[in-house]
């Protein structure tokens, strides 16, 4: 079943043949899923417990968690959810940074039929706020070192929830750790278990989507597993693996493909709450971790920061998204790295695609042998309108061979197909906006990626950029709208206008923001004002001060026409930078726009 890519040699075939092996694997372990609609993830983790008992399932440097010790400690955060009154269908909030306890909280609570909602633990004041009081939780669990960060933002709270405290605190609040110490972890008595089915809701992920303000994205039991199993196939674990995790467990990602791919096949996971390039090789050869979940820019840090490891390790496979091409090599080739597996996807999206073939910079292609089932399509793109191009009849026209534009997938119209379900945000009307009507046929229904990309005539996709007022920076994805609306509430800023610029040597785009002001402008106060708003990776890097803000013909707001917008000697206007060793912002002058520039500034 090996395809031969136009442009390539004989040599290619052996990658060819393995990248089948990979979409066969996960056909294969995909494909039983629908048939077992009770058998959520919770169900699977009480068999992996059964099964491989006391081997490591999470790791870190201050716990670990065996399948047996995940499965009793998911069984009494279960039994906790039912004492207190958790029902099928009530939301729980988990504010707590990456742990081996993070998974057996909301493993517990969907075994209960509640819905966790994975908190951005970034977040400040009204918007770490917003984002409970869109899912109206029940109870809200706050590990002990993010109770600060929390009490600032009660008094925008306007859900009554009962918060729990993780791991103490105090006397304000209740500490869950103590309550589930108190209750058994064994196995739930079948008068204790709730029927929960594939189609139910397990989680709520926070998402940007292309515009406005962050969403709570819907995810079903069975996107859960399909995640977990379509990884693991695609990945071939099994028991010998161990995953290096330190990306975000509040993400899709880092919470439940770089874990549950892994696990679902007797694998562990060593977890860490953030990334240090410096502790990197170390911690993959001391924790014996065979394959790295990735975001590109984290490569990117490994690659200008660090040296080759002194010792040889068992990594086998890179697995992310992100990853450029020319960092891709430099990668590869610096650190002896046997397989990148590179892969598009979004939380709440009906589109995937994996670069098995490992052609730098490309996010994945579609073997003709499953290209009846691709729901993909790239359509043009007005970028004036903000809306795809359609025909004389009203039709979305496609785009051809290198040409850009949106990728959509067709979202399916048979409740037995669950992999092309849209399930959307908590917000009806924001879940509406992302869908596509009549865009081939009358009365189809398509998902809008929010994303521009390209197909090269071998097949392979390549992303090229954002639509809409997002940008990434980061690794997280920023709300422009949310960002201005921040700077706007500063006393004397009249308008503000927020938008993603690139910078050498980084990966995504920075924010810039142009603000109109009556009169000068306390800039160390408006930064001080902006932090108890917004997480700091949200925070603008380059400020433009001006008078008045430049409008479209149709009165919109747009940014400045120079080529790069936050360069001195194109700018009438006072800039600053927010510069990481000075801790704050600075003016931009020449000297350190070219120091910038040159990449010897760290943003």
């Amino acid at each position: 079943m090996t395809e031969m890519i136009s442009g390539e040699d004989d040599t290619a075939a052996p990658r060819l043949r393995s990248a089948s092996k990979a979409w066969l694997r996960a056909l294969e372990v995909t494909a039983p899923i629908a048939r077992q609609p009770t058998r959520t993830f919770p169900v699977v983790v009480e068999e992996l417990a059964e099964r491989f008992g006391d081997a490591p399932a999470l790791v870190s440097d201050a716990e670990i968690l065996t399948f047996r010790l995940l499965n009793e400690r998911s069984n009494r955060y279960a039994r906790w959810a039912m004492t207190y009154g958790v029902r099928k269908g009530d939301t729980v909030c988990l504010l707590m940074p990456n742990r081996p306890e993070y998974m057996a909280v909301w493993i517990g609570i969907c075994r209960a039929g509640g819905t966790v909602a994975l908190v951005n633990t970034h977040l400040v004041g009204p918007s770490l706020a917003r984002s409970i009081d869109t899912v109206a939780p029940r109870h809200i669990i706050v590990a002990c070192e993010l109770l600060d960060q929390f009490r600032a933002a009660m008094p925008h709270l306007a859900t009554p929830a009962v918060v729990w405290t993780h791991g103490g605190g105090g006397p304000a609040f209740p500490d869950i750790t103590q309550a589930v110490a108190e209750l058994d972890g064994g196995a739930l008595a079948a008068e204790e278990r709730v029927e929960v089915t594939l189609d139910d809701r397990a989680l709520f992920i926070y998402t940007s989507g292309t515009t406005g303000l962050p969403k709570a994205a819907i995810i079903s039991h069975f996107r859960l597993m399909n995640w977990a199993h379509w990884f693991a196939g695609m990945m071939d674990t099994g028991p010998d693996d161990r995953m290096y995790n330190c990306l975000p467990m509040y993400h899709g990602v880092g919470g439940a493909v770089a874990t549950g791919a892994v696990l679902v096949n007797g694998g562990s996971v060593f977890i860490r709450d953030g990334f240090s390039a410096g502790a990197f090789w170390d911690e993959i050869r001391r924790h014996g971790c065979t394959i790295f979940q990735y975001i590109g820019e984290l490569c990117r840090y490994l690659v200008n920061a660090t040296t080759p490891p002194a010792e040889s390790t068992e990594l086998r496979l890179c697995c992310g998204n992100g990853l450029r091409a020319d960092i891709w090599t430099a990668f590869e080739e610096r650190f002896h790295i046997p397989q990148i597996l590179e892969f598009y996807a979004s939380t709440e999206g009906n589109i995937t695609l994996f670069n098995v073939e490992e052609r730098p910079g490309a996010i994945g292609r579609i073997p003709s042998f499953i290209a009846h089932r691709t729901r993909l399509a790239l359509v043009k793109f007005d970028a004036d309108r903000g809306l795809p191009l359609r025909d004389a009849d009203g039709r979305c026209i496609a785009a051809g061979p290198d040409e850009v534009g949106e990728a959509i997938g067709r979202i399916a119209d048979s409740a037995d197909e669950r992999g092309g379900r849209f399930d959307g945000y908590t917000a009806t009307n924001e879940t509406e906006k992302k869908v596509l009507r009549d865009v081939f046929a009358p009365g189809d229904a398509w998902f809008r990626s929010g994303d521009l990309m390209r197909r090269d005539a071998a097949g392979f996709y390549y992303f090229v950029d954002r639509i809409g007022d997002t940008f990434r920076w980061k690794g997280e994805n920023i709300s422009a709208s949310e960002v201005a609306a921040a700077i706007t509430s500063f006393p004397g800023v009249r308008d503000a206008f927020v938008y993603g610029v690139s910078f050498p040597g980084t990966d995504g785009r920075a924010g810039m923001a142009e603000i109109a002001c009556a009169g000068p402008l306390d800039i160390a106060a408006l930064r001080a004002h902006l932090l108890e708003r917004l997480p700091r990776y949200a925070l603008p890097v380059v400020l433009r001060i001006r008078s008045e803000l430049e409008l479209t013909p149709t009165f919109k707001q747009k940014a400045s026409a120079a080529d790069v917008p936050y360069d001195p000697a194109a700018s009438p206007d006072p800039l600053y930078v927010n510069l990481a060793e000075r801790d704050g912002y600075v003016v931009l002058d020449a000297a350190l726009y070219g120091r910038i520039r040159g990449g010897s500034i760290r943003l």
